[in-house]
């Protein structure tokens, strides 16, 4: 049997019970054309880049599944008839990750640099410390002598 992946986006106005009873019907097609589901990952309701049929957000669900094809285009004819699918995407590989997907890692925030420009390899002035006043220049616009205003006709 082959092996897959299959990602399936449902409707934003179902529960989380629903996504799970969709879960399993479809693992039942599966398991009764000769297949079976290995990890099933329920990644949540997450914002879609754009909208599709009227719903901006979807429950999105990855299964592992090893299966002979005709029990792939079971399900993926069955998800076509089904008003709660948005979308669905099967993928042959040749095997299945082990622990969770990359979806589901959580990122470390620390690696990446702040926003506010302080580095982990420059931390503020460095060695220089803070920038003199330029020679010439007036420290404060007070001390700044004023040029007349020229009046536009």
């Amino acid at each position: 049997m082959a092996l897959y992946e299959h990602v399936f986006l449902a409707r934003q106005d179902i529960s989380a019970q629903q996504v799970d009873a969709l879960v399993e019907q479809y693992k039942g097609v599966l398991e009764a054309n000769g297949g079976k589901v290995g990890r099933v990952e329920n990644w949540g309701l997450k914002s879609l880049t754009y909208r599709i049929n009227k719903n901006r957000k979807a429950h999105y669900v990855l299964m592992d599944i090893d299966a002979p094809a005709p029990a792939v285009h079971e399900i993926e004819r069955q998800m076509r008839i089904n008003e709660d699918i948005l979308r669905y995407m099967t993928i042959a590989v040749e095997k299945h990750e082990d622990g969770p997907s990359a979806m589901t890692q959580k990122r470390d925030r620390d690696d990446r640099p702040r926003r506010d420009g302080d580095r982990p390899d420059r931390g503020g002035f460095g060695d220089r410390g803070p920038r003199p006043p330029r020679e010439g220049g007036f420290g404060d616009r007070e001390d700044r002598p004023r040029r007349p205003r020229e009046d536009r006709a």
